[in-house]
């Protein structure tokens, strides 16, 4: 049966309230001065551009590709407090991880942020025994103030109860801990909202050409539309680099003499077919620095990750068949055969880790954020991870507030000032959403109960408006492919509320059909109808 069936007559008319066009937006990018731009729209550009809009400041955000596209939708989907991290004494980061993780799940984003039991197998021959195990997964849970649950260590059988694809051949113990996993591409896209709503300016898909001076200080940038094609320019007074990988290609356009800052670590991915529910992640010590990864995320099992240095061009990263290969070759240390045929894979994809420049193996490097000012005045930054986005925000902005020449307007306001938890776009109970989708006959209950609790986890109270747009257009409420709870109202919502401008956007980033291996070309063709009716 097809599923686009209805294709040709969907979304023809925007959701209310949709986002300005790309010609609104690079109108009052052009003529106005702004406080603060931030080029680069991953995690620590959105960060910073939340936290200084919140602050009072006129905010400008722009990405040469879609907002995450990049690393920051290529993680292993974890927040974290970093058990690795306790080996190298790092006590003191670990507590820090644990705060800004729960601060996520229970009161920025409950909606997006899930908890997830993990095991840790010990099997004999291994890299750790169990009695270190068990003593580290302790201190760890020690760390969170216990609140998630005691670290300990359990039977093989009673861990096989939990994890059918669990190996058991000399398997001696299983530890357990807590932590909790995300989408990452849908906390980027409500972060970029919460920036919108704060009164940040943003563009994705803007291409920085080059820098604008005046008297040497760097005071905005040339751009191209790479929708469209068409020019422009931005002036600021405070210039950030947050391009994450592309970070000292920027520094090169402000200081053509400038020397490299960063190196790259690869980290890939394999995402498969889950044969059987897990009720728990797995985390199995490869060597005495590294964790590879069996994680049950969007129905599906996510494998990795890999961290090998990375020395071609950013825009080439790829899993490639080594990748692959090395994923599930490691994975086989813990998890049934069955459970690793390649027959499985729906996906593979990989991500740049961005680290300090430095001697040694990047498998030890210090994975930190870096925070320096170029002599043009830029200031750029590098590094960071999820957990802590929106610690690294804060840490920006603090470095914003004591550049010379005192607070860049009048009305900015301290961080000290700042609410301290606020919460991203949707934030509500999903369980409490997903019933009321089901129930509620002012959305018209078109929703099968599969879609309504995938809405609830990934758009939390916004859902309603999705909701809204299947009732009004019952072309709408049928599922993009009959194998995902996606429905084709989310493309719409893409579109006119989130920034979607190609089908990759969507498929990739706004929803999951792309990592379910069901971006077909039928449904692709499907999406770049709708695109192409942008009002």
């Amino acid at each position: 049966m097809s599923t686009l069936q209805s294709v040709p007559t969907l979304g023809t008319h925007p959701a209310a309230g949709r986002n300005p066009s790309r010609s609104e937006t690079r109108e009052l990018l052009s003529h106005a001065t702004y406080d603060l731009l931030v080029i680069g729209g991953g995690i620590l550009g959105t960060s910073v551009a939340w936290h200084a809009a919140q602050s009072g400041l006129r905010v400008a955000m722009v990405d040469a590709g879609d907002f995450a596209g990049a690393t920051s939708s290529a993680s292993s989907k974890l927040v974290h407090g970093g058990l690795r991290y306790l080996q190298t004494g790092a006590v003191k980061l670990v507590a820090e991880n644990h705060q800004e993780r729960r601060a996520l799940a229970k009161d920025v984003a409950p909606h997006l942020v899930n908890p997830l039991t993990f095991y840790l197998p010990v099997y004999k021959g291994g890299p750790v025994g169990a009695a270190k195990l068990g003593a580290g997964v302790f201190a760890y849970t020690a760390l969170s103030a216990f609140g998630d649950g005691v670290g300990k260590v359990i039977s093989p059988a009673r861990a096989l109860a939990g994890n059918p694809g669990l190996r058991t051949e000399n398997l001696k113990a299983v530890a357990v801990y807590y932590d909790h996993q995300m989408n990452d591409s849908r906390v980027a896209v409500m972060t970029v909202r919460a920036a919108v709503e704060a009164g940040a300016v943003v563009l994705n898909h803007a291409e920085v050409k080059g820098l604008r001076f005046t008297h040497g200080r760097v005071t905005g940038a040339d751009l191209s539309d790479r929708v469209d094609g068409t020019e422009f320019g931005i002036d600021a007074r405070v210039v950030l680099n947050a391009t994450g990988p592309w970070v000292d290609h920027l520094r090169k356009l402000e200081d053509a003499a400038s020397d490299p800052s960063i190196r790259l670590s690869k980290g890939a991915h394999v995402v498969l077919k889950r044969k059987a529910p897990w009720k728990a992640a797995m985390a199995t010590p490869i060597d005495k620095y590294r964790i590879t990864f069996a994680l049950p995320w969007e129905d599906q099992l996510l494998l990795g990750t890999t961290d090998e240095e990375y020395t071609g061009d950013p825009a080439d990263v790829r899993a490639t068949e080594a990748d692959i290969q090395q994923i599930l070759d490691e994975a086989a240390h813990s998890v049934r055969a069955e459970h690793l045929n390649r027959d499985l894979i729906t996906y593979a994809f990989a991500g740049l880790r961005v680290l300090p420049g430095g001697p040694g193996g990047v498998e030890k490097a210090k994975r930190e954020t870096v925070v320096s000012e170029g002599r043009g005045g830029m200031l750029s930054v590098a590094g960071g991870k999820w957990t802590t986005y929106r610690h690294i925000g804060r840490t920006v902005m603090a470095k914003i507030a004591k550049l010379p020449g005192g607070p860049l307007n009048d009305d900015m306001v301290a961080l000290s000032q700042l609410p301290k938890r606020p919460p991203l776009p949707g934030v509500a109970n999903p369980n409490a959403v997903a019933h009321r989708l089901l129930v509620d006959h002012d959305l018209g209950s078109r929703l099968d109960p599969l879609t309504a609790r995938h809405l609830a986890t990934h758009y939390g109270s916004l859902s309603f408006d999705i909701a809204r747009l299947a009732n009004e257009d019952p072309a709408l409420a049928l599922r993009i492919h009959p194998d995902g709870p996606e429905i084709w109202a989310q493309v719409v919502y893409a579109r006119d509320h989130e920034w979607a401008e190609t089908a990759d956007d969507v498929l990739r980033r706004r929803t999951t059909l792309t990592v379910r291996g069901l971006d077909t070309d039928e449904v692709r063709a499907g999406v770049e109808k709708i695109l192409a009716k942008r009002a």
